[in-house]
C-alpha cells in the first residue's frame, strides 16, 4: 500500500522542534538533493566523545537582528555545490521536521544564507515519498503551533516574497 503524499507549494512553513526553532519559511527546491539551513558562527565541538556543532541563525526573512543559537550532533561533513557552481564543505546534521501533517527526520547542511531570501531549502531528501509539489501554489500547509515562539500572522503567510 502506498502512503498518500501531501501537496505542497513552492514555499512552505516548516518547524524544526529539536533545534528549538520557530516556524521558518522554506523554499521547496526539487533541484537540491539535501536540505540546507541558514547558519553562521558555526563552531564544531565534542560532547561525550562525539562531534557536535554549535551555530547561530536568523530565523526570519529580512531580519538580521533576531538570532537563535542551536546545537546538534554532526552526522557528516560533505562538499556541496551550490546553484552558482561553488563547492563548499558543510556540516551535516539530522533533525526532525514538521511540515503540515508530516513529521520526519532529514539531513540538513549548514551554510550562510544571509544573502538569500529563504533561511531554509527543503530538498529532495526530505520530500521523497512524502510530498508532491504544485509550483503554482504556496503556503498550502498550516504552520505548526509552537509554544513561546513568534507565530506568523495571516498577512505574513500570504505575503508574496521571494
Amino acid at each position: 500500500m502506498t502512503a498518500e503524499k501531501t501537496t505542497i507549494g513552492w514555499r512552505e512553513w516548516v518547524h524544526l522542534p529539536d533545534l528549538g526553532l520557530p516556524n521558518i519559511k522554506a523554499k521547496v527546491d526539487t533541484g537540491a538533493k539535501t536540505c540546507a539551513l541558514h547558519a553562521f558562527r558555526v563552531e564544531p565541538f565534542e560532547r561525550d566523545g562525539q562531534p557536535w556543532v554549535r551555530f547561530a541563525l536568523h530565523p526570519n526573512q529580512d531580519d538580521n537582528d533576531t538570532e537563535i543559537e542551536c546545537e546538534a550532533p554532526v552526522v557528516d561533513q560533505r562538499e556541496v555545490t551550490n546553484s552558482g557552481g561553488y563547492t563548499q564543505l558543510r556540516y551535516v546534521i539530522e533533525t526532525r521536521i514538521l511540515a503540515g501533517p508530516q513529521e520526519f527526520t532529514a539531513q540538513i547542511t549548514l551554510t550562510n544564507r544571509d544573502t538569500m531570501r529563504f533561511r531554509m531549502l527543503l530538498g529532495r531528501n526530505a520530500m521523497e515519498g512524502r510530498f508532491v509539489v504544485d509550483v503554482d501554489q504556496d503556503y498550502l500547509l498550516e504552520p505548526q503551533l509552537v509554544a513561546d515562539t513568534t507565530q506568523c500572522d495571516q498577512q505574513d503567510r500570504n505575503s508574496f516574497e521571494e
